[in-house]
């Protein structure tokens, strides 16, 4: 397959590049300056390098042609090179979320088969049957506080959940991926269960994944839609 990944030097995003070119897809790798990638990453073999606005409805389309699928893990920022500046932007503007899905969906006018998959947050997730973190300050603050980001990260959240929902008025191949409340690097074990719009929680009630196995999901759905204009997300 062809597929196209911005954010391809994130955090996760990285790890997505790394598993579509295990498999053999082709890859292309979308940045905010590509004039910026060593020759080590532009090097590898079945992976070009290509500049991307994600705001920018004309940029995105510029590079969709030929494409199968178009994974977004747009962030403000890079967090995997400097995390505390990402969340300083997101909660500068969390409006650059929703900015994105809709110049995701204009740029998909023009290419209605290509699919998209939009790598989200996990605070949409209901934890109880109609509510979400995102619904509740006090719920909000103290999973902000478990994981140890500002309290005014709560405008990122939601600002998340203000893209998915900008998904859910468009038609075209859309799919939303909550990845778990704790994500980090680890293995890849490529073992983990499958949700829809609740929290897949472990033995101790613990919503987690590493960004290792949330790349092999993200690729698993890729290669075999089965969220098509829907939600997942992914636990131990």
């Amino acid at each position: 397959m062809r597929i196209g990944i911005i954010g391809a030097t994130g955090g996760i995003g990285s790890r997505v590049v790394t598993e579509a070119l295990l498999r053999g897809h082709h890859v292309t790798a979308l940045t905010r300056d590509a004039t910026r990638i060593g020759e080590e990453r532009k090097n590898r073999e079945n992976i070009v390098w290509k500049t991307v606005d994600v705001l920018d409805a004309e940029s995105i389309a510029a590079v969709l042609p030929g494409m199968d699928v178009l994974i977004s893990g747009y962030q403000p920022g890079n967090a995997a090179r400097d995390f505390d500046d990402t969340v300083s932007r997101s909660i500068a503007d969390p409006t650059v979320y929703a900015g994105a899905a809709r110049a995701l969906l204009k740029a998909l006018e023009s290419h209605p088969r290509t699919r998209l998959i939009v790598i989200g947050g996990a605070g949409s997730l209901e934890i109880e049957p109609g509510l979400t973190r995102a619904d509740s300050d006090e719920l909000l603050h103290r999973s902000l506080d478990q994981l140890g980001l500002p309290r005014e990260y709560a405008a990122a959240v939601r600002g998340h959940r203000d893209a998915l929902n900008v998904l859910r008025t468009s038609n075209r191949l859309w799919t939303y991926f909550s990845p778990a409340e704790e994500i980090a690097p680890g293995p890849r074990t490529g073992r983990f269960r499958i949700g829809g719009d609740q929290p897949v929680l472990d033995a101790d009630g613990r919503s987690r994944i590493s960004s290792e196995d949330a790349a092999v999901a993200l690729v698993d759905e890729a290669e075999l839609p089965r969220f098509v204009q829907r939600r997942f997300t992914i636990g131990y």
